[in-house]
């Protein structure tokens, strides 16, 4: 697991972790998961970061912009 910078939603700073692994088929996959320290009680996307290589799944996180980032976050709470 690795912390992000933090993103505010409104008022409210919420902190944001990547948890990535390394899959079956060798590839790398990761997804971010919103505020709680709790994975099993945070707010998380699926894998929808992948790499073929693990510098290849950060330049796929470093790509995503904050706006997106608080898109996800938004549609995550909504449910």
């Amino acid at each position: 697991m690795h912390d992000l910078p933090p993103i505010r939603f409104g008022e409210d700073i919420i902190a944001l972790r990547l948890v990535v692994r390394r899959a079956e088929d060798a590839s790398w996959r990761g997804r971010l998961v919103f505020g709680s320290d709790d994975l099993d009680r945070a707010a998380s996307t699926a894998e929808i970061f992948f790499g073929a290589t693990e510098p290849d799944l950060w330049d796929s996180v470093r790509d995503l912009r904050d706006h997106h980032i608080r898109d996800l976050y938004r549609s995550l709470m909504a449910e």
